[in-house]
């Protein structure tokens, strides 16, 4: 996950009709969330298969599903790009009694980022995509990420700027503006502080935002914190995990994503109670996302179910490479509280 190409975007419940016909043909489709209900009959519900168009609204569909019994929510993640260039859709089910996330209020304060702030993070979402689709990586050795691409690069070292003549109104805007967009934007900016201790609570807290593209920014910075943290342990840098394992379990496919990423950085030291938490609370889910198609997508659940089974790292990764997620997982299914196999 250290470059630019595992930055996949997620257009989740699109309602724009220009949105759909924007993306390339559905290549593959995967599950969520499914514990009771039939898969089968979530498939029939969709009415969408491979080599479909990107519908213009998933909203008839969510809805068809959400009238098979048992099921409470359902929503439709369109990523893109999977293999061949093709959009991956994920279909997220919510079951009637299972476990529901609450996310904080929106805030409804007036404070705004600065114009230039709001600028260059308008030419970067145009030049982020060009990367993308160039192939350009990206090094998050910094503690954030900074692109081997000269445009973005340049915009990326101007956040770091920004962090330091603008923090206060960054964390103004990210705790209580009512722009979601402002505080998506607020959330970026400040993963690019050169002292990443003093912007982690805020980050952290950024976590349990009621919208997902600030939660999304939040969770993508804190992961690169905590890739810098693993390699830094001198730094001392504490990021909280409660709310990663939450979303884990969450009905938005980018919440799953960057939480995954996130907890396989802070899985590395395996550290028991962090991995004792897991497997009581997001097992189920690991499992089933370990399962994806999309070989990027399952990396994170197979290493940290590796990590549950105390297998050694050169094992979780020479078997995920050789195509044996089913061992994987079968040894973490096996595996004590402690993380030894029974």
């Amino acid at each position: 996950m250290s470059v630019i190409l595992a930055i996949l975007f997620a257009i989740s419940a699109m309602t724009s009709p220009a949105m759909g016909p924007s993306m390339p043909t559905i290549g593959t489709i995967d599950y969520y969330g499914l514990r009771h209900s039939k898969k089968s009959a979530v498939e029939r519900a969709l009415q969408i298969t491979p080599g479909d168009k990107v519908p213009r609204s998933p909203l008839a569909a969510e809805e068809r599903i959400k009238a098979i019994p048992g099921v409470a929510r359902a929503r439709l993640n369109f990523v893109c790009c999977g293999p061949l260039g093709k959009t991956i859709l994920y279909v997220g089910i919510q079951e009637k009694g299972a476990p529901e996330l609450h996310f904080r209020p929106a805030p409804n304060g007036k404070a705004r980022l600065p114009a230039d702030i709001v600028n260059a993070g308008r030419v970067s979402e145009d030049a982020l995509m060009k990367a993308v689709l160039a192939g350009d990586g990206e090094d998050d050795s910094p503690g954030y990420s900074l692109s081997h691409n000269p445009g973005l690069r340049a915009i990326e070292e101007r956040f770091v700027t920004f962090t330091q003549d603008d923090r206060s109104v960054l964390r103004k805007v990210l705790h209580d503006s009512a722009d979601a967009n402002q505080r998506a934007l607020a959330a970026e900016v400040l993963g690019y502080a050169r002292d990443h201790r003093v912007v982690v609570p805020d980050l952290a807290f950024a976590m349990s935002d009621p919208d997902s593209g600030v939660r999304n920014n939040a969770m993508r910075a804190l992961a690169i914190i905590a890739g810098y943290a693993r390699a830094h342990p001198s730094a001392a840098i504490k990021i909280p995990t409660h709310t990663f394992i939450n979303l884990l379990n969450s009905l938005v496919w980018s919440d799953r994503n960057k939480a995954g990423w996130a907890l396989m950085e802070l899985t590395t030291s395996r550290d028991p109670a962090l991995l004792a938490d897991l497997r009581q609370r997001a097992m189920l889910a690991l499992i089933e996302m370990a399962q994806w198609k999309n070989l990027g997508h399952a990396e994170s659940y197979c290493v940290i179910l590796g990590r549950i089974a105390g297998l050694p790292e050169k094992e979780i990764w020479s078997d995920f490479q050789d195509g044996k997620r089913a061992k994987i997982i079968a040894a973490a299914q096996k595996a004590g509280p402690s993380g030894s196999t029974r």
